[in-house]
């Protein structure tokens, strides 16, 4: 592979880009994790987590990944045998399921085409059947990854409360916070799940269980084994800005940071940015002839859009090549849709001629992986961001 001039494009639905001064921040030097210029630091950025997630509460950070911060939310909240209800939306929503069967639960999954959204009247539905009150928790996917779908919370929310059922709800905001919006508390959440290398522009390596009143008592029965992810001794170091264990402290400089940009632009400015990048790669998708995965026009995700190839061509040859070519990741198709679909991720620190120069590589790789497709999609794209 020859020296690829210019920037790298990595388009994929997160890890995403890390910006310059986030950068910068994650490399100042380490400093006392037991020391008072710790506890300033920790206490503030512990502080400026809060909005992002639409909470007034407690946010636990952990170092680790978003997989982490699922264990978390189940093993604090519930007890070996509990049953779960789950909904499959695509590939992380079973994985989630796959997790939690291994930790000793039962779940019902009801089942999707992962072409869309959760329905709030099947959840209803179900929950109302649940007349023992055995189900104990909720498990959604805001804004599946693998599919490109976004799940509405709030009418979930409303089904749940509508059933009179005492079910936890937790949510998977892994690809959505920091882009889409999201909100804890008007929404009744009772555990948002995220980590930080998709909105939160930062490298891999901190999850967060943002938790309600009502987890917190969950919590007090739970009898799930957790040490590591045990909120109660997280929290309670958190107050004198510490953690009990070693933090991940050029991390925690990064996210200050990260949230220092978030707050400079304004959430409804970043969600408003993420929904108009959305809509352009729709067009383009569109103006090429091709199928967006997601087939309900109101779940259509504002961080990634899965593409699907036309049959007889393989999605990751397309992606091959445009990484050869052009210096350009795009996502892969995950689970059932490997080889069908391409993810093209604009979510993060992201703008519109930068999305512009993606949606450009995508169509020269299609046009020379011999997908027939319209050129005019991207003259589609540029018009959807003149607009705005």
């Amino acid at each position: 592979m020859p020296y690829p001039a210019g920037r790298h494009y990595l388009q994929i639905p997160g890890p995403t880009n890390v910006p310059e001064r986030v950068l910068r921040a994650i490399a100042a030097p380490t400093i006392d994790h037991r020391g008072p210029e710790f506890a300033t630091l920790a206490t503030e950025v512990l502080a400026a987590l809060r909005p992002v997630f639409g909470t007034t509460g407690p946010v636990v950070t952990y170092p680790s990944s978003g997989t982490g911060a699922w264990e978390a939310a189940l093993v604090n909240t519930l007890s070996p045998g509990d049953r779960v209800l789950a909904y499959e939306t695509g590939h992380f929503a079973t994985l989630w399921r796959d997790l939690a069967v291994s930790l000793g639960l039962r779940v019902d999954l009801v089942p999707g085409d992962w072409r869309h959204a959760a329905d709030p009247a099947v959840i209803a539905e179900r929950l109302a059947a649940d007349t023992a009150h055995e189900i104990r928790a909720l498990c959604v996917v805001h804004n599946e990854t693998s599919t490109g779908v976004t799940s509405p919370v709030a009418a979930i929310r409303r089904a749940i409360d509508e059933a009179g059922h005492p079910a936890l709800l937790l949510v998977d905001t892994v690809s959505s916070l920091g882009s889409i919006d999201h909100r804890h508390d008007e929404w009744g959440v009772d555990v948002t799940i995220s980590c930080s290398q998709k909105g939160l522009m930062l490298p891999p390596g901190l999850g967060f269980n943002a938790v309600s009143e009502k987890a917190l008592l969950a919590a007090e029965n739970a009898r799930l084994p957790r040490s590591y992810w045990d909120w109660r001794p997280i929290l309670a170091a958190n107050e004198r800005g510490h953690f009990p264990y070693t933090p991940p402290t050029n991390l925690l400089y990064g996210l200050r940071e990260s949230l220092a940009m978030l707050a400079e632009e304004g959430l409804d400015q970043v969600f408003a940015r993420h929904r108009r990048h959305a809509e352009a790669t729709r067009s383009a998708v569109r103006g090429w002839g091709l199928e967006v995965l997601c087939l309900d026009e109101h779940a259509h995700s504002a961080t990634l859009t899965a593409v699907l190839v036309p049959e007889g061509h393989d999605a990751d040859k397309v992606r091959a090549l445009v990484l050869d070519r052009f210096n350009l990741s795009l996502g892969t198709g995950l689970g059932r849709l490997a080889g069908r679909v391409l993810r093209i991720g604009h979510l993060g620190e992201l703008g519109d001629v930068s999305l512009a120069g993606t949606l450009s590589g995508v169509q020269l790789g299609l046009e020379l992986a011999g997908v027939p497709v319209d050129p005019g999609g991207i003259t589609a794209a540029l018009r959807v961001l003149a607009a705005a």
